[in-house]
């Protein structure tokens, strides 16, 4: 058998990680650094068959409707946790050339994966079942650090694979994401059979035997990332919002063997800053940094807690993630930039590779380089449904096999240099599969939610049933535009906004007209002969903010 061999060199010297999401940290991690060196071997991967035969693939995808369409991507990306598994552990591998090198926090994505693969009849539930059980006896035999896991495990050994020279012990973020992943399984297994009964009994025990407290140095009010037994916590990362971390202590709070005292919450979680209230695009954001950051913050947490329906003292994490994920777009929209590709239906800035190394990408001058990550959009199908799916489809008809391979979309693509990746991450892959389930059918949600311990912890930390509008939708009441579908022209009525200019760009974010906006409440705007029929987006400034909406022009 032919394998490929990787020679992979991680060299941390004063400077952020690139791997995963730590680099996201705005700390210096790791400051006396250190070089590790190691050699994976891993099967090639099939490159999905001949250019002619992708090509039939992308064009057949393209023809499918919404449901199926997404159903095809799905099954796509399941390939990565099912095909791709480790076949020792079953365990997700970091990357696709990552070999014996699985991640725990992936790995959480994956179980999740597997039990969408099951609901859409991609393999039958006893496949599932044994696939599971051989994960849960495998991680209740690696190393472990006062119940978490490393973030990188040997795959055949269970031993620790270090993510960097002090961070050679437990990783209480990535252990969060994968107990998530756990008790997701241990509620959709729920059948009576010696198999399901004996799979959840080792789900309870492993979720059961992490020591959330133990990351708080038992009497602080905020936990830290990792804990190493050589080094301690010398590392002194600490775990605040707003970013992917809120799952940690939730489960930390709902823990049946080690709570967290449920004040963490506030005094931990939601310290250092945590609210923002300031409004971008027309776009409010309750809480996080400036225009919220990259899109992953909005899926790691939430590919099995259900932010629907409910708000703690702070935000409403559904209207939170959604905005987010407006602001998100509407950047790539505004593109102050001017990078190739962007407009609205090609977006996406989150953590992801690009053509530098890794990145995490996000809607600010400094976090934006032209890369689009496809998991950025797609993931984000349950807030924002008609722009992830656009998106998706944009980006197969444009770019076609540069950015779609044997198991979905690439990681991501820069077109402005001509970058186009060809690298597949757990970290992307997972939230793919699960969020594209949870607008589908809430699958994943459903199920963790039905885990007890989770409904306590959230009624103890103080979240309640919210079915409020959005400040999008208040501000969508008070700007009119009429009449749409438009022809020769429309008009625009203003309520209670202070209107500057505005800007219509077309589907490929091409800017098609610009006008001064007199002061008035109703503006008529008058269109150009040479614009055609079709959907197109009316930017304009109000309050000293920026806004978006859709206008339809007919014939």
């Amino acid at each position: 058998m032919i394998y490929w061999v990787t020679i992979n060199l991680f060299v941390l010297l004063s400077i952020r990680v690139f791997s995963s999401r730590k680099q996201v940290r705005s700390k210096w991690l790791y400051p006396y650094g250190c070089a590790l060196f190691f050699l994976t071997f891993s099967n090639p991967v099939s490159n999905g068959g001949s250019v002619n035969q992708q090509t039939d693939t992308i064009d057949r995808l393209l023809q499918l409707d919404d449901n199926q369409f997404l159903e095809e991507i799905q099954k796509a990306t399941f390939k990565y946790f099912w095909d791709f598994g480790h076949p020792q552990s079953g365990l997700a591998r970091e990357r696709n050339t990552s070999g014996d090198l699985v991640t725990s926090g992936g790995s959480g994505f994956g179980i999740m994966a597997i039990i969408v693969g099951i609901h859409r009849n991609f393999i039958t539930r006893q496949e599932g079942q044994a696939r599971l059980q051989k994960i849960v006896a495998f991680l209740s035999a690696a190393d472990r650090f006062h119940g978490a896991w490393s973030h990188w495990i040997n795959g055949n050994s269970g031993k620790v694979i270090p993510f960097s020279l002090k961070d050679n012990g437990g990783d209480l973020v990535e252990t969060a994401f994968l107990i998530q992943g756990l008790l997701t399984a241990r509620a959709y297994f729920d059948l009576d059979t010696p198999e399901e009964i004996q799979l959840r009994s080792d789900i309870t025990a492993l979720w059961e035997g992490v020591d959330w407290n133990w990351y708080r140095k038992q009497v602080n009010q905020v936990l830290n990332w990792h804990w190493s037994p050589n080094y301690g916590f010398e590392i002194n990362l600490t775990i605040r919002g707003w970013n992917e971390t809120m799952i940690t202590y939730i489960l930390g709070i709902a823990s049946p063997t080690h709570t967290l005292p449920t004040s963490m919450y506030a005094k931990g979680w939601a310290s250092n800053n945590y609210l923002n209230g300031r409004t971008f695009y027309g776009y409010k954001l309750e809480v996080g940094n400036g225009t919220g950051g990259p899109l992953f913050f909005t899926h790691y947490s939430f590919l099995g807690l259900d932010p629907r329906n409910k708000r703690d003292a702070y935000a409403n994490y559904f209207f939170q993630a959604q905005n987010q994920t407006l602001i998100n777009r509407a950047w790539c929209i505004d593109n102050p930039n001017q990078y190739l590709g962007y407009g609205p239906d090609c977006w996406g800035l989150t953590a992801s590779d690009d053509p530098n190394g890794y990145k995490a990408h996000a809607p600010n001058e400094n976090a934006d380089n032209g890369t689009i990550t496809p998991s950025a959009s797609i993931s984000s199908i349950a807030y924002t449904p008609a722009e992830s799916i656009a998106a998706a489809r944009s980006f197969l008809e444009t770019y076609r096999e540069k950015v779609w391979g044997p198991m979905g979309f690439y990681d991501a693509f820069n077109p402005t240099l001509n970058w186009y990746a060809d690298s597949y991450l757990a970290i992307d892959q997972g939230p793919i599969i699960c969020m594209i389930e949870n607008y589908r059918s809430g699958l994943l949600w459903d199920y963790f939610m039905r885990n007890q311990e989770i409904n306590d912890a959230l009624s103890r930390i103080g979240f309640i049933e919210d079915n409020s509008t959005t400040a999008v939708e208040q501000f969508e009441s008070d700007i009119i535009i009429f009449p749409n579908p438009a022809k020769q022209g429309f008009y625009i009525q203003n309520k209670n906004h202070d209107l500057n200019e505005l800007k219509l760009f077309d589907q490929s974010g091409k800017e098609v007209l610009f006008k001064a906006v007199p002061d008035s409440e109703v503006i008529h705007v008058e269109l150009a002969d040479r614009l055609g029929v079709g959907m197109y987006y009316l930017f304009f400034k109000a309050d000293h903010h920026n806004y978006v909406k859709k206008i339809i022009l007919n014939p």
